[in-house]
């Protein structure tokens, strides 16, 4: 985060705007972003509905959703004097995805045996690309402009982006609560910039969802109630990243062989016939995460998961929440000699909650 003063303030009355802002869309396509917009900073009313979602309890065991509500309403506490919002696009599917590869994950969760992982998380830790490439455009903008106050965040500061993105003209907000474009679907990050620079803003788009409910039908835990509605506690990715300790029972059968995240949603949305695949080889699949199967994953040592998942978002879930996400999947899996005997293997494990819902699974596979 970088602040000036206002006696140091370089903008100057006379400066184009325009022209900034159209160099800064440029600039951020030369570092892989595929689209780049300007908000303001009243969020004010998608603050609102934040705060009765988080009076609802929905948010679960995310604290810090409620820690940090007012900073997300007024951007200005985590950077004096901001004033504008830029936001960026980085668009995820890996670069070697097929042309059917939606079909081909719907296919991979039908196939219980198969460990799915979010697309998201099979490669590079999005928040350390978007990040760096989002200095480098603040720092590309400060050789142009001089010393200028900013912050820059991509899912590591309490900013409302999905919001800031839509007023943005990024997209607009899906049902599903994502961020959907007309010419990526939902298949992208977001990043942003938090600048005290007068940039001229980008108008909203067109929402484009329709009566269409596909997202809200295919969600295997209901957890979409409604348009724009989601309960956290009931989210797959939510249960397999965010939650601590051991997941509700009667959600487990529900989860399938998610093992990390959930892109069901994605997957029946219309739009994301239009996804596009990444421009930069960090997204690309590592050590085969898009065709493990569960007991390939569930085998690996403590020494393996750290190793292979250096510098993947994954590797924040830790070790044995890992185990625990696999060993719900092996006991929804169908039975076979090498699930059981996989999870008879850590039918002791020493921590609790791994060996509770290794239980589970045994239990589940004995009942058939």
């Amino acid at each position: 985060m970088k602040s000036v003063d206002a006696a140091q303030d370089t903008s100057g009355a006379g400066r184009d705007w325009n022209a900034l802002a159209a160099r800064i869309r440029a600039w951020g396509a030369e570092l892989g972003f595929a689209r780049v917009g300007v908000a303001d900073l009243d969020v004010a009313h998608a603050a609102d509905r934040l705060g009765a979602w988080l009076a609802d309890g929905r948010h679960g065991a995310m604290e810090y959703m409620q820690r940090h509500a007012a900073i997300r309403r007024d951007a200005t506490r985590l950077l004096p004097g901001a004033r504008r919002a830029i936001v960026a696009r980085m668009d995820y599917v890996p670069r070697d995805a097929p042309p059917d590869w939606l079909e081909c994950e719907r296919a991979r969760i039908a196939d219980r045996g198969e460990a799915v992982i979010s697309i998201y998380a099979r490669g590079r830790d999005y928040h350390k690309v978007l990040r760096q490439r989002l200095q480098a455009l603040a720092t590309r903008i400060e050789g142009e402009v001089g010393a200028f106050g900013y912050r820059v965040a991509t899912d590591s500061a309490p900013v409302m982006e999905v919001e800031l993105a839509r007023k943005a003209g990024l997209g607009w907000r899906g049902k599903h609560t994502l961020l959907l474009s007309e010419d990526a679907g939902s298949t992208f990050f977001l990043g942003e910039i938090l600048t005290d620079l007068p940039l001229p803003v980008d108008a909203p788009v067109t929402e484009r969802c329709g009566t269409c409910a596909r997202c809200i039908d295919v969600c295997p835990t209901q957890a979409i109630t409604g348009p724009y509605r989601l309960d956290a506690r009931r989210c797959i990715s939510y249960l397999t990243i965010e939650l601590a300790g051991s997941i509700p029972q009667e959600l487990r059968p529900l989860i399938g062989n998610r093992v990390y995240g959930c892109d069901d949603c994605q997957l029946a949305c219309p739009w994301n016939k239009f996804a596009r695949a990444a421009t930069l080889p960090d997204f690309d699949v590592r050590h085969g995460l898009d065709r493990a199967t569960l007991v390939e994953l569930f085998a690996w040592t403590e020494a393996e998961f750290d190793a292979r998942h250096a510098g993947s978002a994954i590797r924040r879930i830790g070790y044995l929440r890992w185990l625990r996400n696999i060993a719900v999947g092996l006991g929804n899996a169908r039975s076979s000699p090498e699930i059981i005997a996989a999870l008879q293997a850590r039918a002791d494990h020493p921590d609790p909650v791994v060996r509770e819902h290794v239980a589970w699974a045994l239990a589940l596979h004995a009942a058939r």
